[in-house]
């Protein structure tokens, strides 16, 4: 008997192997994507669509105004809703980790409550409740004070967590090294901790930006005029005195102008963290 006949031949696979079924998943799922956007170019009625939201000669009418007005106060609100919170996150922060009980009680009420209620009742808040609560007394800067101490109340509760986590993410020792050099516990904080936890916490802090850039459209809650109006309100009025969506279309389209960059630079900011652990 030869050694061929000796040596039993291996078994023949039977179906398809994982890497087959992969590709075969995809095909699958790239062939569903694009029977689905064929379904939808078909189907949806481009002539309604264009009529309603692609009107050139309105969308002319907005400019320079809906830049000029409407995008600089949305980035202005945002902006200095952005400082408040920064502030007072970092404040709650540093209260959160505290060694002594009523600061962390507080800090922790603070942000279970601002965390669990919706924006647009802070906003409501502001604009109604603090006046009846505190009559004649007027927040700094007027709308624009309020929409920023509105912003600034919301985002602070997150920014709080991510900036104590970003300072927990510092390894101890260099608290530990800074003491050793003569640091006392509060410059070795300022100096030493928070710039470290600033590099960590860059990209989520920065993605909050981009959240509060879309949150300052409940400033129309508010009551504002008319060189006070953020791109939502602008875009809301213009629709209504036209009959036409072009308006809020173009707004949308200012929005994207600004958080599309922001989180290209949100992606990269991780990137670049994740290639400095490795």
């Amino acid at each position: 008997m030869t050694d061929t006949e000796k040596t039993p031949l291996p078994p023949k696979r039977k179906g398809l192997t994982r890497r087959q079924k992969r590709s075969l998943s995809r095909g699958i799922q790239y062939a569903v994507f694009a029977a689905a956007v064929i379904a939808f170019g078909v189907t949806a009625d481009w002539g309604r669509l264009q009529n309603q939201f692609a009107q050139v000669d309105i969308a002319e009418r907005m400019f320079p105004d809906v830049i000029t007005l409407a995008l600089k106060n949305t980035v202005l609100y945002t902006v200095t809703g952005f400082g408040v919170g920064l502030a007072l996150g970092m404040v709650i922060a540093l209260m959160r980790l505290s060694s002594v009980g009523p600061y962390r009680w507080l800090a922790g009420i603070y942000i279970e409550i601002f965390r669990g209620l919706p924006a647009l009742l802070i906003f409501i808040f502001i604009g109604v409740a603090v006046p009846l609560a505190f009559p004649g007394t007027e927040i700094v800067g007027g709308t624009y004070g309020k929409v920023a101490l509105a912003l600034g109340l919301v985002a602070a509760a997150y920014m709080a967590e991510t900036i104590r986590a970003g300072i927990q993410a510092v390894p101890r020792g260099q608290m530990e090294a800074a003491r050793s050099l003569g640091f006392s516990p509060g410059r070795a904080m300022v100096s030493i901790i928070i710039p470290q936890a600033f590099r960590i916490i860059l990209p989520p802090l920065t993605n909050e930006l981009v959240l509060l850039f879309k949150d300052s459209s409940l400033v129309l809650f508010l009551g504002v005029t008319l060189e006070e109006r953020e791109l939502s309100k602008y875009g809301r009025d213009l629709a209504s005195q036209t009959a036409n969506s072009t308006p809020i279309l173009v707004a949308g389209l200012c929005y994207l102008l600004i958080t599309i960059p922001l989180g290209f630079v949100v992606r990269r900011m991780e990137a670049k963290a994740q290639e400095a652990v490795k």
